[in-house]
C-alpha cells in the first residue's frame, strides 16, 4: 500500500533559507531542506487500485502557473506544540488547486479531509516540546517574508509508512499549462 500525497515543491534557495531557521527546542525534529514542501492533499495509505484511480484523476486537473509567497511563522498544537511551520500567503489559485485535488481524492473513494486547509511548509515536527521555547522561536523569526516564487507543477510523493517525514520518493510530476 503506497502512502501518498500531492505537494508543491519549494525552490531550493528558499528551502535552504528556511532550514537555517532553527533553535534548540527540546523534542524538535527539524526538516531537511530537500524534504520541505507544501502539501495540497495528504492521501495516506491506500490500495494500489485506489492509488491508480487517484493518479488518473489528478492527471486531468488543469491549472496555469501562479505565484506564492511565504510570510510569517506559526505552530500547531497550542500548549502542546506538534509542529512549527512557515505560513503561505493566501492565494486564489492555490485554493482552487487544493479544492480540485480534494475533489479528485473523494472521486477516487478516499475519505474527505475535514480539516480546514492551511497552506504551510513544515519546518519542524515536535514531540514533548514546551510552548515557551516555541513561542520564543516564533517571536524571533515570525516576521520573515520571502519574495514570491513561481509554481509551475505539482508532484505526487510517497513516504515510508511510520516515518513521520522524509525522505520522500517522487512518483509523478504534473506540469501546469500556460
Amino acid at each position: 500500500m503506497p502512502r501518498l500525497f500531492i505537494a508543491l515543491e519549494i525552490p531550493s534557495d528558499i528551502a535552504l533559507r528556511l532550514s537555517m531557521l532553527r533553535a534548540p527546542i527540546r523534542g524538535a525534529h527539524w526538516i531537511a531542506p530537500e524534504n520541505m514542501h507544501l502539501t495540497l492533499r495528504f492521501v495516506g495509505d491506500i490500495s494500489n487500485e485506489t492509488a491508480d484511480e487517484f493518479v488518473g484523476l489528478i492527471a486531468g486537473i488543469e491549472t496555469a502557473p501562479f505565484e506564492l509567497s511565504i510570510a510569517g511563522l506559526g505552530a500547531f498544537g497550542g500548549q502542546h506544540p506538534t509542529a512549527v511551520y512557515a505560513a503561505v500567503k493566501p492565494s486564489g489559485a492555490l485554493e482552487a488547486l487544493q479544492r480540485a485535488h480534494e475533489r479528485a481524492a473523494r472521486a477516487a473513494g478516499i475519505e474527505a479531509d475535514t480539516r480546514v486547509y492551511l497552506p504551510h511548509v513544515t519546518l519542524a515536527r515536535m514531540r514533548g516540546a514546551k510552548p515557551g521555547p516555541v513561542a520564543e522561536f516564533l517571536g524571533q523569526y515570525g516576521a520573515l517574508v520571502f519574495a514570491p516564487f513561481k509554481v509551475e507543477r505539482c508532484v505526487l510523493l510517497s513516504a515510508k509508512p511510520g516515518t513521520g517525514g522524509g525522505p520522500y520518493a517522487l512518483e509523478e510530476v504534473y506540469p501546469f499549462e500556460g
